[in-house]
């Protein structure tokens, strides 16, 4: 058995132990049992011939694996539960903190989100206070206030996607004191800081030159602010099926690096030059975004699967997608089941691995990215979000294989409306059309009555659905194979 291939089966192993683990308890008897029968099974004794052996040992160390990716997630559960922070949760006394804001504020309609991080204490608390007197990232700040446990809503649990980022306490309007204004502890903090700066001045250059809706949607689309977008724009956006266009998640990024690198070979750049051309931009896309953790999981992936494309080998772009996944579970076991935009972008790169060069005989190169990247992240949307576009397909063909000019002209237009607003100004009227042909689109989309429908699926059907997905991917994948071989 080739060690790529054996590499594969341990990785997979891994992640499915953290599977295992997040949906049923496996007590520590049961570990211990997997473990003596994984060692049993490489340990197998040197008579067997070489194949038989070979099989065993490799079943032995995929179990182990089985065993490390469980005890992995069990103990970040465990950290979670014997947090410190957590403890002062809904005692109903006000507690006094010093810390940090630790990340970009989020701006919303009528409050600011804060990410508070306390000193000497492990773990994080999502402040929300009033929109006036801002405060910014490095700000140093003494709150007094009630922490509480976050909610958990009958369709979404609040708490545990609060948790998987390291937040286990909210606190709603507490008592606020400056104490230091942007303190910074290090060189990363400081580059971050001009980073936000960047992307602030970008953020007025928007909103000074276009109009909403069109400038909220630019900014969530370049910048990141998806939550600034009204919820009547949401809500249309989410009929049309392409929301997923305004949010920094796997399928974004995952759908991008795809047609970047598509779109700049059918220019007549070489295959590295597309490469480094599509990395620089994902990798500035990623920054401007304010180097959100979604943005970067979603870029890692993005980054691997370029590197699979510019080497040329469809087999090496799956090990790869594995691996990126690896890396993100080993430092956030919990994203695999808690964060919807994981899913998303592995599921997409998936779909665009294997399906693409199906439908690009009948498509396409662009549109044949974008309808397969939707096919594998179609059952996973319905079950999270509950509902079922049916013109998605279509909006996505008409809007999606602009989103590279729309992204490129619009980081031009924002940059030079920082520097220099006339500038600005006469470089946002493609953008502007861009703009308006996106929102006509939705907008047209989103007025159907039968546009999208309500549909609720259980996890058995979700599997079902991945399970059948595969099998056909599988059926294509062979049948592909034997008329290489028959040619």
């Amino acid at each position: 058995m080739a060690a790529p291939k054996i590499f594969l089966y341990f990785c997979l192993s891994f992640i499915g132990g953290i599977f295992l683990s997040s949906i049923i308890f496996i007590s520590q008897l049961k570990l211990l049992g997997l473990l003596i029968l994984g060692v049993l099974l490489f340990s197998v004794p040197p008579s067997l011939r070489f194949k038989k052996k070979a099989g065993l040992v490799v079943i032995g160390f995929s179990i182990l694996f089985l065993v490390l990716g469980v005890y992995h997630h069990q103990s970040a559960e465990l950290r979670i539960m014997n947090n410190e922070l957590r403890t002062y949760n809904d005692t109903g006394r006000k507690l006094t903190l010093v810390g940090q804001v630790v990340e970009e504020p989020d701006v919303r309609e009528g409050n600011i989100k804060l990410t508070f991080k306390p000193e000497n204490i492990n773990g994080k608390v999502l402040v929300t206070t009033n929109l006036y007197p801002q405060y910014r990232y490095g700000d140093k700040l003494r709150i007094k206030g009630e922490l509480k446990t976050p909610q958990e809503f009958p369709d979404f649990n609040y708490k545990d996607y609060l948790a998987k980022e390291g937040i286990y306490s909210v606190s709603y309007y507490p008592e606020i004191k400056l104490l230091e204004k942007e303190k910074y502890t290090g060189v990363a903090c400081l580059f971050l800081r001009k980073i936000l700066e960047i992307k602030d001045k970008m953020r007025k250059s928007i909103y000074q030159n276009i109009s909403p809706p069109q400038s909220l949607i630019l900014g969530a689309i370049i910048l990141g602010d998806k939550k600034r977008i009204s919820l009547e724009w949401k809500e249309k956006l989410n009929l049309a099926g392409v929301r997923h266009l305004t949010a920094v998640s796997g399928m974004h990024v995952a759908i991008l690096t795809a047609v970047l690198m598509t779109l700049l070979i059918s220019l007549g750049f070489w295959r590295g030059q597309a490469f480094y051309l599509a990395i620089i931009f994902i990798t500035l896309f990623i920054i401007m975004t304010g180097l959100q953790p979604s943005a970067i999981r979603a870029g890692v992936m993005g980054g691997l699967f370029l590197l699979a494309q510019y080497l040329g080998r469809k087999g090496l772009s799956s090990r790869l997608l594995v691996f990126a996944a690896i890396l993100m579970l080993i430092q956030n076991p919990l994203l695999l089941r808690l964060d919807v935009g994981f899913q998303l972008s592995f599921l997409a790169m998936l779909g665009i691995i294997y399906l693409s060069p199906v439908f690009q005989k009948y498509i396409g190169n662009i549109l044949a990215l974008t309808l397969s990247a939707q096919v594998f992240t179609l059952p996973i949307l319905i079950y999270n979000f509950g509902y079922f576009s049916l013109v998605a397909p279509l909006a996505n063909i008409l809007i999606v294989p602009l989103l590279p000019f729309l992204m490129g002209l619009g980081f031009v237009f924002a940059i030079s409306g920082a520097i220099w607003q006339s500038l600005g100004w006469v470089l946002s009227f493609p953008v502007r059309l861009l703009l308006a042909y996106l929102t006509k689109i939705v907008d047209w989309f989103s007025n159907f009555s039968w546009s999208a429908y309500n549909l609720e699926i259980s996890w058995i059907w979700l599997l079902a659905a991945y399970l059948f997905l595969g099998l056909i991917t599988w059926r294509i994948t062979e049948r592909q194979k034997l008329k290489f071989l028959n040619y």
